[in-house]
């Protein structure tokens, strides 16, 4: 969750600092192999007793310690949270270029894994047969841990996008069912900001993965990533479709520009019925009934809305996976735990601690899409989420130094939101701006 954008801004400069210097380190421009960044590791277990040691934020990832250890008494685990993702992205990477504190298996959003995959940070999991799993995930997930046709990760959890809505407030601005277009959602917008100055059906105030998913929905593909080249163009039609909608909706005061995710405006006005809709991860099933206790059983989810009528694409919005640092002492170990807990015996009770992962299994499971939610009015919320994940299309690309990018798009909007000014296309030129000067003083090669 992206609260921190202070911390993040330290982050990602000293990233950008040792990517630099990992850059530099690899020669011929593609991708190397990764035991060449920093030695290769042991391939195979030794039988002998070993700790391993797990980084990430995900909490479910120890409920399968217990039920690993009995079926593996060699093989000890201690999982670390390192803090913020961006927190744990500059710790591995400091442990990587020291040669030592290398975790055996560490956590990547999506986004962030080419990363560390293009300069050869990560091992190939192919040599452990991860290759064999591709259909036991939804087709985008899988993709998203797939970095010039190898595999370097596993997918742990995922956020198709899809639409909250607070069905009272939607009946009290006289709307029955929730909007099945974009066309619908303008209008819808509309009525819930004639209940009053404070109701919105959104708020925007400056998250790019909002836009990105509109766009990414949309058909748009302004980020091509080949090795270390990244081409980056906001000009296709799928980004001008979504890009243009999104800037008529601002410009009518259609949208919260002020309250931010994650902030206690978010909570207080998600809590009092003021913000009528999110347009998000379906990861926030899990956080909505904390945020807004008040309004239990107003909430449902529906699929998000769709640039045609009866057409059925869909994005993401967040979502995490699990890789095996090159530099990791126990490779083979720790890939043995990453499939336990991510795709073997070990994922239900993740699963039954809340964990939504991309896992086909799951997802099809009667348990998943008839159980009912009390704070979602009783509906059987793991249909529409189902549904979601397998509509996500594949092939949506992010440029490795995202990390950093994602924090200069907060920098770049903020003055123009903040002024009531909202050019859309001007803040995307300069966002493209940056990233290419940046991109390019890292040594990728950015057009």
């Amino acid at each position: 969750m992206r609260k921190n954008l202070k911390s993040r801004r330290i982050a990602a400069v000293a990233i950008g600092a040792l990517l630099a210097l990992s850059l530099a380190a690899c020669s011929g421009g593609g991708t190397p192999n990764p035991g060449q960044a920093t030695g290769a590791a042991p391939q195979g277990g030794s039988g002998e007793p070993v700790t391993i040691t797990v980084w990430g934020w995900d909490a479910t990832v120890e409920k399968a310690i217990p039920g690993f250890e009995a079926a593996n008494p060699n093989i000890k685990v201690k999982v670390v949270n390192a803090g913020s993702s961006s927190d744990e992205y500059t710790a591995l990477d400091n442990a990587i270029q020291a040669g030592s504190g290398v975790p055996d298996v560490a956590m990547f959003e999506y986004f962030a894994l080419p990363y560390f995959a293009i300069p050869g940070k990560l091992a190939d999991l192919d040599q452990f047969g991860a290759t064999d799993f591709s259909n036991d995930y939804v087709p985008a997930a899988w993709t998203d841990v797939t970095v010039g046709g190898k595999i370097y990760a596993l997918p742990s959890d995922y956020g198709p996008v899809v639409m909250f809505y607070n069905n009272a407030t939607f009946k009290k601005a006289g709307i029955d069912e929730p909007p099945a277009t974009w066309d619908e959602y303008y209008q819808d917008a509309k009525k819930i900001h004639d209940l009053g100055k404070d109701y919105y059906i959104q708020n925007d105030s400056g998250d790019p993965f909002l836009l990105m998913s509109l766009i990414w929905q949309a058909g748009g593909h302004p980020f091509a990533v080949d090795g270390t080249s990244t081409t980056i163009n906001f000009a296709d039609a799928g980004t001008a479709k979504a890009v243009s909608y999104w800037q008529k909706m601002l410009d009518e005061g259609l949208i919260n520009t002020k309250i931010a995710n994650w902030s206690d405006d978010w909570n207080r006005t998600l809590n009092n019925g003021e913000l009528a809709t999110q347009v998000i991860g379906g990861w926030l099933t899990s956080t909505l009934p904390e945020r807004a206790p008040d309004t239990s059983g107003d909430w449902r989810v529906a699929p998000m809305p769709q640039w045609d009528a009866g057409a059925t694409a869909g994005s993401e919005n967040g979502g995490s996976c699990f890789g095996v640092p090159a530099a990791a002492a126990h490779q083979a170990e720790g890939y043995k735990f990453l499939e336990y807990f991510a795709h073997g015996e070990g994922l239900q009770n993740r699963v039954d601690a809340g964990a939504f992962v991309p896992n086909t299994s799951v997802l099809n499971s009667d348990a998943f899409q008839t159980t009912k939610t009390k704070f979602f009015g009783d509906q059987t919320t793991g249909t529409v989420l189902a549904k979601a994940s397998e509509a996500v299309t594949p092939g949506w690309q992010y440029p490795p130094f995202f990390e950093w990018a994602r924090t200069n798009y907060a920098d770049v909007v903020t003055p123009y939101y903040t002024s009531g000014k909202i050019p859309l296309l001007e803040i995307l030129d300069t966002w493209k701006k940056n990233m290419t000067d940046y991109g390019n003083e890292q040594g990728f090669q950015v057009s």
